[in-house]
């Protein structure tokens, strides 16, 4: 089993800046990508961004390139997302979420593993 758990997320202003983390603890050797999903209220859980462990290949939702950047750093088995110029429509719970495929996947059902969820309000 995978255990994520993420941090940082809050209330900031429009235009704004926040940085979520998500830590993975566990079989983490089974982990082959990352991603950060988000789900606003009635609304369906969509994709944001994902990593891949070990080669770093990234993929973004259009709704956030340029504006957000995911990383992460193996030694500390963790993903960030570094979100900019947030936008009152970016507020949402964002969860972290991690699967044993070692391709870019943007469908949630193709992910094993999932944090509980952070919020993130971006007031106007």
């Amino acid at each position: 089993q995978v255990q994520l758990v993420e941090s940082g997320g809050g209330l900031v202003q429009a235009g704004g800046s926040l940085r979520l983390s998500c830590a993975a603890s566990g079989r983490t050797f089974s982990i082959y990508t990352m991603g950060w999903f988000r789900q606003a209220p009635g609304k369906e859980r969509e994709f944001v961004a994902a990593i891949t462990w070990r080669g770093g290949t990234t993929r973004y939702a259009d709704s956030v390139k340029g504006r957000f950047t995911i990383s992460r750093d193996m030694a500390k088995n963790t993903v960030y997302l570094q979100m900019y110029s947030l936008k009152p429509e970016d507020t949402a719970v964002y969860y972290c979420a991690a699967t044993r495929l070692n391709i870019i996947v943007v469908v949630p059902t193709s992910y094993d593993y999932w944090g509980q969820g952070t919020q993130v309000t971006v007031s106007s």
